[in-house]
This record gives structure tokens, sequence and C-alpha cells, in this order.
């Protein structure tokens, strides 16, 4: 699966106008103290263990749960603006050919400000998952039930390369990055 566009439009702009207000009123507020979108899992984001389609039973096994929680753990961080580059750019899907872009949007203040929260995971085969999952800003979710795809590369669970494109391509001029070329041929 991919970023769903026809969705992801309707969320997106308005998302990215409210995180540039929210990040205007942060920087002109004039205190030092500032305040972070919490990434902590809720009790009620509970995350779904899904057999694919046609698949055996050993797909909702034990192995597919610790799958499924490193994912959701993965997807979480990628998108925490307190992990670092490094390990951001081994958490994303084709990671080496988007060096400039992740370090842009950890840069911009709008983009930073973002995070996320898996609200679900499909396995959708033993190297593919399907996420569904909010973004939220300032601690306030303001897009829910995006989905996005989670691939499994050099055994760690990363973030799909066409989900960060999408968000990169959506949100590029606002956020002043540069959509990189490896986007031109993200899956």
């Amino acid at each position: 699966m991919r970023f769903d566009f026809k969705e992801g439009r309707a969320y997106l702009a308005p998302v990215l106008g409210l995180l540039l207000a929210a990040t205007l009123a942060a920087c002109s507020s004039g205190g030092s103290s500032s305040s972070t979108p919490s990434t902590a899992p809720s009790s009620s984001a509970a995350s779904s263990v899904t057999a694919p389609a046609g698949g055996s039973s050993s797909a909702a096994s034990g192995g597919s749960a610790a799958a499924i929680a490193a994912i959701k753990t993965n997807w979480e961080a990628f998108f925490n603006s307190a992990t670092p580059n490094a390990k951001r750019l081994t958490l994303l899907q084709n990671g080496d050919k988007f060096s400039a872009a992740v370090t842009a949007f950890a840069a911009s203040p709008l983009a930073s400000a973002v995070s996320s929260k898996v609200d679900s995971v499909t396995l959708t085969s033993a190297t593919q998952a399907s996420v569904k999952y909010d973004l939220t800003a300032a601690g306030a979710t303001v897009a829910n039930g995006q989905t996005g795809t989670a691939v499994l590369q050099d055994g760690t669970w990363k973030v799909g390369d066409d989900v960060f494109c999408g968000l990169l391509k959506e949100g590029a001029s606002l956020m002043n990055i540069k959509v990189p070329a490896a986007c031109n041929s993200a899956a």
C-alpha cells in the first residue's frame, strides 16, 4: 500500500496550515519553555495482528507479533523529533538516498513539530505491512487514519520511502525542503 493521496490531500493541506500556525505561535510566544509532542503509545492504540489474505496460520503467530511491535516502534521513532538523523536514516526504506531530505525535514520547525501514532499494523507479506497512523502536532491529532507502508529491509522494519516521499511532495514548499530525485522511483 502507498500513502493514501486521495484522503491525504484532504487532510494534509489543513494539517500543514495548522502546523505552520502552531509553529508560528510557538516561535512568537517569547517564552523559553517549549512543549514537545508526546510520542508515547497510549493504551487505546493497540496494534492489530492481522494475517495476510490467503496467508498461513503462522502469519498471526508470535513472530508476526514481534514484527508488528517493531514496525510500531520504528515508525513512531522515525517521526519523533528527538530521534537523531543517523538513526532516522536506518528507519527509512532506502534511507541512504534521503540523507539531505531527512536532515532538512529535521531542521524544519514545521516538519519537526509533526509526530505519528500508529493505530494498527496489518502484515501483507513477510516483508511488507500496511500501517494505519495518525499525525499529531503539539500533542493534538491533526490527521486521523492515514495509511502507509512499512517494509522489511536489511532485517529491519522501516517506514516505506513512498510514505516519506508523499509527505515531502505535499509539504515541500511550506517546509522549504527539496524533494529528492529518489522520490521519483519510490515504490
